[in-house]
């Protein structure tokens, strides 16, 4: 296993972490199946462990708590909050009043008196930068949160929160956790950039673009994923994106069965290849798929093979665009755009 210093926090992590997702009722994962993943991700090395409160609605972090307890010390731990909880209006978002509830909410379920990294889920644009900035500098204070950051923030979001940070002299965001894979480039245009300069650390997430490129998605098979079936519009392949995906898949693992590579070891050493990356988050929902991502913990990409796949996908591309999480709202609703 390789490690990396986090960002400018000065924190050694694990290239690989352990993404939490899966555990609980959307992975269909029980306590048992969730103790025994962490204690092999532990002994395999991987030393951060995220989860988040909207993960089976708080499923995960109860099931983290309890696999990781009386080991608390040794674990890089990070969880998110501003996904909607329930069906209250005020439980979601990045307000003062939401996020100090609700971070002793993760607290009690995790069975800990504080995270390592405490992350926004996604930008909230209803809140102002000094309101939550404010807030998560005051939980840092009272020891709760040792860090905080982003997740799935625009590039344009994470410049306008430093300069709020600078302005009124608040703690920063030290990390931003984007969606990277070879098939969805399109980060490496602004956020990396814009993430290398302000020396943010960065947990990617989904490397296997939603399964993609684990190997079990190819030409003339059923495509029988668990995400398929509750996210089935990505997996379509009568949606010219969802062709485009398959066609670079087939030359991906072309060019793994070439490197002598598992199409796992290519993707995921393709996103730790790039000097910006810290770990690339692995969200297995079985033993065996973790033994299978783990395979790629020490897997470097020569530059021959890092071309060839340049080759296959543009830099800078996302293959689905509809697929990004970090749209401006007003392109999604176009009555924010002529109100």
């Amino acid at each position: 296993m390789q490690y990396r210093t986090l960002g400018r926090t000065g924190v050694q992590v694990s290239s690989l972490a352990l993404g939490a997702m899966n555990f609980g009722k959307i992975g269909r994962t029980t306590q048992d199946d969730v103790t025994a993943i962490v204690d092999a991700a532990l002994e395999a090395g991987i030393n951060l462990i995220d989860t988040a409160d909207a993960y089976s609605g708080g499923e995960s972090e109860q099931m983290v708590g309890k696999a990781i307890a009386g080991r608390r010390e040794d674990i890089v731990l990070a969880t998110k909050a501003s996904l909607p909880m329930g069906e209250n209006r005020n439980h979601q978002g990045s307000s003062r009043r939401w996020l100090v509830t609700e971070l002793d909410n993760s607290l009690r379920r995790l069975g800990v008196d504080h995270v390592d990294l405490y992350q926004i889920h996604r930008w909230d644009p209803n809140t102002s930068d000094e309101e939550t900035l404010s807030a998560l500098t005051d939980l840092q204070r009272a020891g709760k949160i040792r860090y905080f950051g982003s997740s799935t923030f625009p590039a344009y979001r994470i410049v306008q929160a430093q300069w709020a940070a600078r302005e009124y002299h608040l703690s920063r965001y030290v990390t931003e956790q984007p969606s990277y894979s070879i098939l969805q480039r399109g980060i490496e245009t602004h956020v990396l950039p814009v993430a290398e300069q302000y020396g943010l650390g960065v947990l990617v997430w989904s490397p296997l673009a939603s399964g993609w490129l684990s190997g079990a998605i190819r030409a003339g098979r059923d495509i029988t994923t668990s995400r398929s079936t509750f996210m089935p519009q990505r997996f379509d392949t009568a949606i010219p994106a969802n062709r485009a995906k398959l066609d670079a898949v087939e030359q991906l693992a072309e060019l793994a069965d070439e490197a002598g590579l598992t199409m796992i070891q290519l993707a995921l050493g393709f996103v730790t290849a790039h000097p910006a990356v810290t770990s690339a988050l692995i969200g297995p929902r079985t033993l065996n798929h973790l033994h299978s991502q783990l395979a790629a913990a020490d897997t470097v990409l020569s530059a021959d093979v890092l071309d060839a796949i340049d080759a296959i996908v543009t830099p800078g591309t996302d293959l689905a665009p509809q697929e990004k999480n970090d749209t401006p709202p007003a392109l999604l609703d176009r009555a924010l755009r002529r109100r």
